[in-house]
């Protein structure tokens, strides 16, 4: 299939934004990373997600822009704009992305704790005038039993 150059050319810019693409999806998952502390088994998941996700995005761009078709500038574009998104984006975005992500993060603790606190207000109502009269009443029944059981034990030496 013939492809002139203005067709290459304005798929090498496809190619380049594919870059940054992929490389905005890989600080997404590093912003969730720096937010919420996971362990190695999940951070191997989110890799190989951001893998298939990220190599899904290449070859459809592939198929979508270039008919199918490899060329060496395909990969050169995506390189391009994966070095630009580096170099001039990725600080930033990490920065505000880990700032809006706090951010939400902490309005929904807000948010928990505001809506949990009739909640802990109702726990102690019932601890103050149900749970502490019956464990008041089982230690002292406990204590009187004793206390009888020990006269029973006197008046049956007689």
């Amino acid at each position: 299939m013939y492809i002139n150059n203005l067709n290459q050319l304005s798929s090498f810019f496809v190619f380049i934004c594919v870059g940054f693409l992929i490389c905005i999806l890989f600080d997404v998952f590093r912003v969730f990373r720096r937010v919420f502390k996971t362990p190695d088994i999940v951070t191997y998941v989110e890799d190989i997600v951001f893998w298939i996700i990220s190599g899904s995005i290449t070859l459809l761009s592939i198929f979508i822009f270039n008919n199918g078709e490899l060329r060496l500038y395909i990969f050169i574009g995506i390189i391009i704009g994966t070095i630009l998104y580096i170099l001039f984006i990725s600080k930033y975005f990490i920065k505000i992305g880990v700032v809006v992500i706090n951010t939400v993060k902490n309005f929904f603790i807000c948010i928990i704790q505001i809506l949990a606190k009739p909640y802990n207000i109702v726990q102690k109502i019932i601890k103050l005038l149900l749970i502490k009269p019956i464990v008041f009443f089982i230690f002292n029944f406990r204590k009187n039993i004793k206390i009888f059981d020990k006269k029973l034990d006197k008046n049956k030496g007689f």
